[in-house]
Formats: C-alpha cells, structure tokens, sequence
C-alpha cells in the first residue's frame, strides 16, 4: 500500500491478502509514530500473510517504489500489487514502471471521494505534474 490519505487502502490491501492475492503485505509509513491506523495495521499479520511496514526513502511515491524494489531482491518476488487512490495509479504505475523490474499490478481503493470542483482541478494538476516530474527524474 502506498502512503497517503487514510481512506481505506490499508484495509483494502489487507482484505487481498486475506483473500490469498498476497503472502506478505508492504505498507509504505511515511507517518511517523503514535499514528492509530499505522499501529493497527502494521500489527495484522496473520497465518496466512505476513505485514512489514517501512518509511520509504525518500518519503515520495518514487520512494515506494525503491522500497518495493529492494524488497523484491531480497525476497525474491516477481510481481506486486500496488494499492492507492483511483486518481493516483497513472503517475504510480509510472513510477513502479521505471523502478521494479517485476510484473506490477495496480488496484484502487474501492471508494468514491466526494470533493468540490476546485479540488479535483488541484488534484488533476497535482498529478500531471508528478508525472512530469517522474518523467525527468527518473529512478
């Protein structure tokens, strides 16, 4: 799960992996300590799966990616699912795209978001230019 607003993608992630899409469960915690939700789920491992929690280096989606990156070595993986906010997989699937040599599955987080007009117009920006930046900065 990468990191961002608390709107369920850490439940989400965690019902995947319940449902035997994952036997390890990597959550981006770029919070900090005394967050509720982080030790919550960063303490749900289970039978069936296993949770590591990381504050990603540097704490950007780019950092996510290196972070899953590493792990993939580590652990020998050859494909992730990653989970975020529908309006964020685009500039994700990028990102992921240039820094995991694996295969990488994108899922967003089954909700809506109710927000005013000038909002998604800031969010739209927001990410077109992540993506911009992504593209020249590379991994």
């Amino acid at each position: 799960m990468l990191g961002g607003e608390h709107d369920g993608r850490e439940d989400y992630g965690l019902h995947l992996a319940k449902l035997g899409y994952a036997d390890v469960v990597v959550i981006s915690d770029p919070y900090g300590p005394g967050d509720s939700v982080m030790a919550r789920v960063c303490n749900s491992t289970s039978a069936s799966f296993r949770v590591i929690c990381e504050h990603p280096d540097p704490s950007t989606t780019r950092g996510e990616a290196l972070l899953v990156q590493r792990l993939a070595h580590e652990y020998s993986w050859r494909s992730v699912i990653v989970v975020s906010w529908k309006f964020h997989l685009v500039r994700a699937r990028y990102i992921f795209g240039q820094c995991f040599d694996g295969a990488v599955t994108m899922r967003a987080v089954p909700r809506t978001y109710a927000r005013p007009v000038w909002r998604w117009a800031y969010t739209y920006a927001y990410q077109f230019g992540g993506l911009g930046k992504a593209w020249v900065v590379g991994c």
